[in-house]
C-alpha cells in the first residue's frame, strides 16, 4: 500500500500538524507518529516540517502507510482537493482545459498512488471525456493540458509529434550554471529500481534527448534557469541538469550533496521545477497560456541571494 496524500480544506486551517495526526490516526501511538514526523515520513507540499507546523488551507499532506483506527479521508472527494482544482483552471474552451497543476500530485493513478489529477478532475466534472494531453513529473507545477474531445487529443496530439508545442520551464539548480553551456545533448535510459521504482540515467544506448538551458539569475550557490525541451523523454531536465553537476533543487530522486546546502539554505520543500509557459496554434489562433510562478521560488532566491 501506497502513501496517502490529503489535501487541506477550509476545517483544518491553523491545526498543528502533530494534533491533527493524533486525530486522524487514532489507532497510532503518538510516538510512532512523532517519530514519522521525525524522520520525515510525513511530508508537506514535499518536504519535512516540525510537530508544531500550523497546517495552511491547500496544504498537501503525505502519509505513509500505518495501521489506523478509520480510513483517511479519500483524496478524490476531498474538498480541498476539489476548489484546488477549480482554481487551478488557466484556460478552457470547447476542446481544451489547461490547469496549473500542483506539486506533489501524480497526474493519473498508478506507481504507489491511488488517484491522480485526472481520476480528481473525472470525479468533480461533468465532461464525459477527459483525457491527459501529455505528462508532468508528480513534483513538477505548471502548465498541463487536459483534451475534453476525443477529436481535440488527436490534434494535441498530432502538434506534439511535429514539435509546435513550446514548453518553457523555470527551474532552480544547484552551483553556478555556466553561461556558455546552453545546451544538454545527452542519451536518456528509463530503468527501474529494485524497489521497483522509476529512474532515468544517461546511457550511450539511450534515446536521444536534448534540452536547452538559459541563465537566468545567479547566486554564490545557486542558479535560476529557463529551459525548453527538444525531446519529451522521462525526468529529462531533472537528469540533464544533474549530468551536468547542477541538480534541481529539491530533487530527491537525482539531487546529490552539491544540492543539499542550497536546498537547505532556499528552506527549498519541493521540486523547484515549474512548467511556466505553453504555446501553440490552435483554432486558427496563436494561443499562450502561462502558469505563475510559485511563491516557492521567489521565497527561496531571496534566501540564497543573501547568503
Amino acid at each position: 500500500m501506497g502513501p496517502t496524500v490529503i489535501y487541506i480544506d477550509v476545517e483544518n486551517p491553523g491545526q498543528r500538524i502533530d494534533n491533527w495526526l493524533n486525530r486522524e490516526l487514532k489507532a497510532v501511538p503518538r510516538a510512532r507518529i512523532y517519530r514519522m514526523l521525525r524522520r520525515g515520513e510525513v511530508r508537506v507540499n514535499g518536504g519535512r516540517v516540525k510537530p508544531t507546523y500550523r497546517l495552511q488551507a491547500g496544504d498537501r499532506v503525505r502519509v505513509p502507510p500505518v495501521r489506523t483506527g478509520r480510513r483517511l479521508p479519500t483524496p478524490t472527494r476531498n474538498e480541498g482537493l476539489g476548489r484546488l482544482l477549480r482554481e487551478a483552471v488557466l484556460y478552457e474552451d470547447d476542446g481544451l482545459l489547461i490547469l496549473d497543476k500542483p506539486a506533489g500530485l501524480a497526474v493519473h493513478g498508478g506507481s504507489g498512488v491511488s488517484f491522480g489529477l485526472i481520476e480528481a478532475l473525472r470525479a468533480a466534472r461533468s465532461e464525459r471525456f477527459l483525457e491527459l494531453g501529455h505528462r508532468l513529473d508528480r513534483e513538477t507545477s505548471g502548465c498541463l493540458i487536459v483534451a475534453k474531445s476525443r477529436a481535440a487529443l488527436k490534434q494535441l496530439h498530432a502538434l506534439q509529434r511535429t514539435r509546435e508545442v513550446r514548453k518553457t520551464y523555470e527551474l532552480l539548480v544547484a552551483g553556478r550554471w555556466p553561461r556558455q553551456l546552453n545546451a544538454v545533448d545527452l542519451p536518456l535510459h528509463r530503468y527501474l529500481t529494485p524497489g521497483g521504482e522509476r529512474r532515468v540515467r544517461v546511457a550511450a544506448l539511450g534515446k536521444p534527448a536534448r534540452t536547452t538551458f538559459r541563465r537566468v539569475r545567479i547566486t554564490a550557490s545557486a542558479s535560476w534557469l529557463r529551459a525548453w525541451l527538444h525531446t519529451g523523454r522521462t525526468h529529462q531536465i531533472r537528469v540533464h541538469a544533474a549530468a551536468s553537476g547542477h541538480p534541481v533543487l529539491g530533487d530527491d530522486k537525482y539531487g546529490t550533496a552539491a544540492s543539499a546546502f542550497p536546498s537547505e539554505t532556499g528552506g527549498v520543500r519541493r521540486l523547484c521545477l515549474h512548467a511556466a509557459r505553453l504555446s501553440f496554434d490552435w483554432e486558427s489562433s496563436a494561443l499562450s497560456v502561462e502558469a505563475p510562478l510559485p511563491p516557492l521560488f521567489a521565497e527561496a532566491w531571496a534566501r540564497l541571494s543573501s547568503h
